[in-house]
């Protein structure tokens, strides 16, 4: 295993997979994003209380984290291609479902079913990456990867406004479905194999139950896992509470909501991209164990202007900011030391990071909306708290000890 403090030399950005796989990891956000502003809407054609719209976002959410165990294993006995085939199929003919859906509960059960669908994308496009590229290649990837996944929140909600007013929110799903169409059209077209032997030989030998149970005695690979999964839980209760926050207590309209959410976006992108330069100066170890401390301490902060009122939006918005640009930082890095705990089974890795990602943040999300009390303090303490807890599973589980490699 080589030396992980070795000097670091990027290799040439092969732009044609950074783009292809950015494009499969982004059938969640552009899933979750583009009908957000198209909620209240949906509520008033199928007649759909509070709880039954929003319960559209928590069905995809539980669909995302499930699915995710079932194309991990997949992948890893099958190969990488035919999890994406079967995946964008599902997904395709559920975002139909969706747009001629009569019922909340119709749409309920369609947003789970292209959930379902959808998450094979992400699974497969970080294990193709863990495929190809060494440990710090990979965390520099997928800081590429978020380049263009993260491009995204900002447009999916313009998008998703302008087909509103465009032709109602029915035809968000349908161009869904076309998105689904064009990327595994281009999948199929451009992606080539890379499943190694060794993980065939390790997937045929094992059930994808005992995978798990694998993974689930590796220290590391659970540190890794729970810090990621708690700081993205930051990402996921930001996204179910913007709506009511941004629209409900600070009052902007829905005009302006896409450009605010947009915005939150960028700070995401932005330091993803930092994150690229940071790995030609240090190991991603190393900048996970400085990002941790500086997302405590903006989520403190963000805590402190929400408890407190002093400057309503005026602080809160910016701390929030500041606090979502860790995520950068933390994603790529925490997915690419998973991946390289245990390479045989990278699939598995993928899936277990994903779905314990979404699973951690619908109930980050549903926490939040249990306590909602019409300010911001209900998500900055969910944030603050899920912050403290991904730093200290960092530290304790996942950072490497002295002697380790």
């Amino acid at each position: 295993m080589s030396d992980p403090r070795a000097p670091y030399v990027p290799e040439k950005t092969p732009w044609g997979l950074v783009i292809l796989l950015g494009s499969l990891t982004a059938f969640a956000p552009m899933s979750i994003d583009m009908y957000l502003s198209s909620l209240p809407a949906i509520g008033a054609d199928l007649g759909a209380s509070p709880a039954q719209t929003q319960g559209t976002l928590a069905a995809f959410f539980a669909g995302m984290a499930i699915g995710q165990f079932i194309y991990g294993p997949a992948s890893d006995r099958f190969g990488r291609r035919p999890p994406i085939v079967v995946g964008v199929a599902i997904y395709i003919l559920a975002s139909i479902a969706c747009a001629l859906a009569s019922s909340p509960e119709m749409l309920i059960g369609a947003r789970f079913i292209q959930a379902l669908g959808g998450c094979a994308g992400g699974v497969v496009a970080r294990a193709v990456v863990r495929d190809r590229f060494n440990h710090t290649e990979t965390a520099r990837m997928l800081s590429l990867m978020t380049l263009i996944m993260g491009l995204a929140p900002i447009l999916a909600p313009l998008l998703g406004a302008a087909l509103l007013v465009l032709g109602g929110w029915r035809l968000n799903f349908w161009f869904l479905a076309a998105f689904g169409l064009v990327v595994g059209g281009a999948s199929l077209w451009r992606m080539r194999e890379s499943r190694s032997a060794e993980t065939l030989a390790q997937a045929m030998s094992e059930s994808p139950f005992g995978a798990y149970m694998a993974l689930l005695k590796q220290r590391r690979l659970i540190g890794y896992c729970l810090a990621g999964a708690l700081n993205g839980a930051t990402l996921f209760t930001y996204i179910s509470a913007s709506p009511e926050l941004l629209m409900g207590t600070y009052g902007a309209t829905p005009t302006q909501f896409p450009w605010l959410f947009g915005l939150n976006a960028a700070a995401v992108i932005g330091s993803s991209q930092i994150n690229r330069y940071a790995l030609r100066r240090a190991t991603p170890d190393e900048v996970l164990s400085r990002a941790s401390l500086a997302s405590v301490a903006a989520g403190a902060l963000l805590a402190l202007a929400a408890v407190t009122g002093i400057g309503g939006p005026w602080t809160v918005l910016p701390m929030l900011f500041i606090l979502l640009g860790t995520y950068g930082f933390m994603q790529g890095n925490t997915m690419a030391g998973a991946l390289n705990v245990d390479t045989r089974r990278a699939g598995s890795v993928s899936a277990l990071m994903g779905g314990a990602s979404f699973g951690v943040g619908a109930l980050a999300s549903g926490l939040t909306g249990v306590l909602h009390d019409g300010t911001a303090r209900p998500m900055a303490l969910t944030m603050f708290v899920a912050l403290i807890g991904s730093a200290l599973a960092l530290r304790l589980l996942a950072l490497p000890k002295r002697g380790e490699v």
